[in-house]
């Protein structure tokens, strides 16, 4: 299975009218997290999102290739 590299986002229940809608709710809860927090905090978030996420997946095949695209260009 090949990482999904489009829009992917939806809540269950939830109707949207905008096809980017989903995604603006993700970003809105993201920054939200990281609100009034110092950027040491901010990093320790995100590794433990990550980390959340990862396990979450499971798939390690999956998590090379995301791992490898994320690091293109950077």
């Amino acid at each position: 299975m090949a990482l999904n590299l489009n829009p992917n986002f939806s809540e269950a229940g939830k109707r949207y009218f905008s096809a980017y809608s989903p995604g603006d709710d993700f970003y809105e809860l993201l920054i939200g997290a990281h609100r009034d927090l110092s950027d040491e905090q901010s990093e320790l978030l995100n590794a433990r999102l990550i980390l959340l996420l990862a396990n979450h997946i499971g798939d390690i095949a999956m998590l090379r290739e995301a791992l490898a695209i994320a690091r293109e260009g950077v």
